[in-house]
């Protein structure tokens, strides 16, 4: 049987046209599903479109991503259909101080997409990260203001081998033992995830509490109860115990003087657990 353009068995293509009839549609938010075989960055692309007045509801997935970008000005790559690297254009209406919610509201759906479909203990590091046991990497998201729109940029490593990670500290679904790899209904299931957060979100213009994301994410947070160290922009950093995250989401550290330090910024390192 031919494999056509691509040989690697376990890592086959996106099938767009079931991926558009299971999610595209009346009632949707999902609006228009473009798959690309190769771009330099699908938040870089939904910008763009961004630009030219497309509307919400867009989103663009690449097979491969040749210059990905994460948090702190990091990269994300992946060998070609390996994982998912995709964007997702939202045009919210809700006031500007509650759109720092919306990277935390994508990483509640990640971690219950991948809880759902791959089967694996998934846990978020504040703000975003999709970590595995031992507290290894295996996804990130990006958030970016777009022309009056926002962009939610979301990479998944799904199937990378020991040698193919991009550094120690990262992993893979596969690597971490998931029931299921296949790429289509985790991007399914993540679709579906975010749509369903973001309308009760926006319903409740993007109150944290009265849509219940404020609380659904202290549950997927692996951040809490944790000893951290914050390294804050500029240099300086705060150790302490991470004890909550505010209404604003910002991560609340209780440090050595036991005054609570709300977080808006930052990257945090657990302590090792004992």
């Amino acid at each position: 049987m031919s494999t056509g353009s691509w040989s690697d068995l376990d890592r086959p293509p996106l099938r767009p046209v079931a991926l558009r009839r299971a999610l595209l549609g009346p009632g949707s938010l999902w609006r228009e599903l473009r798959v690309v075989e190769e771009t330099g960055s699908t938040n870089a692309d939904a910008a763009a479109a961004a630009r030219e007045g497309a509307a919400e509801g867009l989103v663009i997935v690449a097979e491969r991503q040749t210059a990905g970008r994460g948090r702190l000005g990091r990269q994300w790559q992946s060998p070609p259909r390996a994982g998912l690297a995709l964007s997702v254009l939202l045009r919210p209406d809700v006031p500007p101080a509650r759109l720092g919610w919306l990277p935390l509201l994508a990483g509640v759906a990640l971690a219950e997409a991948v809880r759902r479909v791959a089967r694996v203990d998934a846990y978020l590091k504040w703000p975003n990260d999709l970590l595995l046991k031992g507290d290894r990497k295996t996804a990130g998201i990006l958030a970016e203001a777009a022309d009056g729109a926002v962009v939610l940029g979301i990479g998944l490593n799904v199937t990378l081998r020991e040698d193919e990670l991009p550094r120690p500290d990262a992993t893979s679904l596969a690597l971490g033992g998931a029931a299921a790899t296949d790429r289509d209904p985790l991007l399914r299931a993540l679709l579906r995830a975010v749509a369903e957060w973001y309308g009760r979100y926006a319903e409740h213009g993007g109150d944290p509490e009265a849509s219940g994301l404020r609380e659904a994410y202290v549950f997927h947070c692996g951040t809490i109860g944790r000893r951290v160290t914050v390294e804050l922009p500029g240099g300086a950093t705060l150790e302490g115990l991470a004890s909550g995250v505010d209404g604003d989401g910002r991560l609340q550290v209780t440090g050595r003087d036991q005054i609570v330090h709300s977080v808006a910024a930052g990257d945090v390192v657990h302590a090792c657990l004992t």
